[in-house]
């Protein structure tokens, strides 16, 4: 079933405000993690609203058949990161950073469960979003989109481990050490 073009539109417009929303406090300050992030939830939302008609179109076609895992892989690490952020990061609003929303204020460096393997399993959460979401309908502007919110989640990673290095100091350089950056092993 394809959505109309207006139907489209209107989902970004509100979507987009709502993820505005959320961002309000890091799109006043271009080098936080939350700007970067604020990109590449766009990419991804852009890219969903371009794959949406597709999205049980020929279910057992490849495309769709790697689109699944990695659609239900980024699940399960959004649902596990931020409750291990929830519980084990101790968020607290004495963490006085503007560019933090709710759950990031985290006040002890969470290093158990996904957080044992990879520094930022939202991220990967939101790479492996993207990829599914691009395997949906494959396509060059679905390629450059999904690259794009990679190349944005990267930088958003990175400015929010300068950022993670300021508050916990040389355990997070350790943490560091140990860690990959979004695949356990790899990268």
């Amino acid at each position: 079933m394809d959505l109309p073009a207006t139907l489209k539109l209107v989902i970004f417009i509100a979507a987009s405000a709502g993820v505005v929303y959320v961002s309000r406090s890091s799109l006043l300050s271009l080098k936080t993690h939350g700007f970067c992030r604020f990109l590449a939830w766009e990419a991804i939302l852009i890219l969903t609203l371009l794959n949406v008609d597709f999205w049980f179109y020929k279910p057992f076609a490849l495309p769709r058949v790697i689109s699944w895992p990695l659609l239900c892989i980024s699940l399960f690490l959004v649902m596990h990161g931020f409750r291990l952020l929830r519980t084990v990061g101790k968020p607290d609003d004495r963490r006085q950073d503007a560019s933090l929303i709710g759950v990031e204020k985290t006040t002890v460096l969470v290093t158990e469960g996904a957080y044992r393997y990879i520094r930022h399993p939202l991220y990967s959460s939101l790479l492996f979003l993207a990829w599914g979401v691009f395997f949906k309908s494959p396509s060059w502007s679905g390629v450059i989109l999904a690259f794009a919110a990679t190349a944005f989640l990267t930088a958003t990673a990175k400015i929010e481990e300068s950022e993670n290095l300021k508050y916990f100091g040389e355990a997070y350089r350790e943490y560091m050490k140990r860690t990959k950056m979004f695949l356990p092993f790899v990268v």
